[in-house]
């Protein structure tokens, strides 16, 4: 008597063979089978384990399904877990498993010996149905083995019959039955690879199969086991590689959604039919995103009177850059409606306080308003550095900030006086956020600061530099003296205006 193999998971005792045989109406017994047969070798090991588990001689046996490994014989009621001649105390671990799934009374296997690439025995589980299958069916299953002929598909719908006989050869009948059991195996499968099996006679049912969604198909009566090794090793890998590659797909496709949605949330500044120019740039400080907590926009009003404003709320996750374009969005729409300065902002930040997610959340702000002539304009400023003016002939500077007022959602019933500025005929009006001044200097602990963005600016347009190419040459300045990529977002508005 071969010496029994210690299994290497724990399976149920009627899984293992291990307990009593099965009732005679759910199959041939291995007690019953004659020496010298697969079933009788079966038994005596599973008297042997008994001897070895008596606890488990009490259980009951709850269906028909067996693990073996090819070479060993299909028992019918229970199975084992072993490899024949080999009377060491273990087997040679396995790399592959394989879920079969076929209805075969008789008990006569259909799968030959089976090696994995390393020549390992491939372990073979066998189901009588989708119920048993859907048991067996464990993470450390890498392919399932569906047999096409699978009779009385349960839990799939009910073979119609167009013979009369009930044993679902009513041709088209057929094929739809034997897809849905398919079908069903998918669903109940979706991360292992299928391989369908057929006789040679129905090779169009196989190819169905292959659209439905199997890896492939292979000819029951043709079958030996070096073709079906290398079909199973063949449909793992494909199965991995169609996952990865899906997997792939559906993150690019996110990618490019979230891209597109973060793009149609940056404004779109409406100055028609105004004589300022404008440029901007935007650089959020989270790794791969458009979008962060700095916001901006400009409009135009009907009566020609041009709107600004720049913000920052603090923070650097997506929460920070919703709650932006919130605020900008709440912005714009208060603009057209007429509001201006400290009412403006009054309302704007009853916006914040009821959308943001905590009491401790704030935002920092800039808004002017540029009368129609393009000569002044009205400046607020919530807790927000102040904008950089400069007009030929005379250094650039900071506008006022002495009455500079809260932040907003920090301080209930604040008020933010509105500052009356002279800007003159010709003029350049930066706004900015804190991500352009808190970048460091070198290598040491020192930041850029007001001061030093002056100074930059100041240089910038001593040699020549307006609009788009004085934004690009400051945003790179401020990146080269920090060494490297700034940790905080970052945006910047210019307008300018020409005699």
């Amino acid at each position: 008597m071969p010496v029994p193999v210690p299994r290497q998971r724990a399976i149920p005792a009627v899984e293992c063979g291990q307990a009593p045989a099965a009732s005679p109406d759910s199959g041939p017994s291995t007690e019953q089978a004659p020496p010298g047969t697969h079933q009788a070798e079966n038994a005596a090991t599973r008297r042997e384990n008994t001897r070895e588990n008596p606890t488990e001689k009490r259980e009951k046996p709850t269906d028909t399904s067996t693990e073996t490994t090819p070479g060993t014989g299909t028992g019918t009621g229970t199975g084992t877990d072993r490899t024949p001649g080999v009377r060491t105390e273990s087997a040679a671990p396995t790399n592959l498993t394989v879920l079969l799934i076929e209805d075969d009374p008789a008990g006569s296997p259909i799968v030959p010996d089976l090696l994995d690439q390393a020549g390992k025995p491939i372990r073979v589980r066998t189901a009588r149905n989708l119920t048993e299958a859907g048991r067996l069916l464990t993470d450390d299953v890498h392919c399932i083995l569906l047999d096409l002929a699978l009779s009385v598909p349960a839990p799939a719908p009910a073979r119609p019959s167009t013979d009369g006989g009930g044993n679902g050869n009513g041709g088209d009948a057929e094929g739809d039955d034997e897809l849905a059991v398919l079908r069903h195996v998918l669903e109940l499968a979706p991360r292992h690879a299928v391989l369908a099996l057929t006789s040679s006679s129905d090779a169009e049912r196989g190819a169905e199969a292959v659209a439905v969604g199997a890896q492939d198909y292979l000819f029951r009566d043709e079958l030996d086991g070096r073709l079906l090794s290398r079909a199973i090793r063949y449909a793992v890998e494909r199965k991995r590689s169609d996952s990865a590659e899906r997997r792939l797909a559906e993150g690019r496709l996110r990618a490019q959604e979230n891209r597109r949605l973060e793009r149609g949330l940056l404004p779109t500044p409406l100055l028609a039919g105004s004589p300022l120019r404008f440029a901007a740039r935007y650089r959020p400080g989270r790794s791969r995103a458009l979008l962060g907590g700095d916001f901006y926009d400009v409009v135009r009003t009907p009566d020609g009177t041009v709107h600004a404003m720049i913000g920052d709320v603090c923070g650097h996750g997506p929460d920070e850059a919703a709650l932006g374009v919130e605020l900008r969005i709440a912005w714009r729409a208060l603009t057209l409606a007429g509001l201006c300065g400290d009412e403006l902002l009054g309302t704007l930040q009853q916006v914040l306080e009821h959308e943001r997610s905590d009491d401790e959340i704030f935002a920092t702000l800039c808004a002017v308003d540029i009368s129609p002539d393009g000569r002044r304009a009205g400046l607020c400023l919530a807790g927000h550095p102040s904008p950089l003016l400069s007009r030929p002939g005379m250094p650039a500077r900071l506008l006022p900030y002495d009455n500079n007022g809260p932040a907003l959602g920090l301080l209930p019933g604040a008020r933010w006086p509105r500052m009356q500025v002279e800007l003159g005929a010709e003029w350049s009006l930066m706004l900015y956020t804190d991500g352009l001044i808190e970048g460091h200097v070198g290598g040491g602990r020192e930041r850029l600061g007001q001061d030093g963005m002056v100074e930059l600016v100041r240089r910038q347009r001593a040699e020549g530099l307006t609009g788009e190419e004085l934004l690009r040459a400051t945003v790179n300045e401020v990146r080269e003296l920090n060494g490297g990529e700034l940790a905080d977002d970052l945006a910047v508005v210019l307008l300018d205006r020409t005699a």
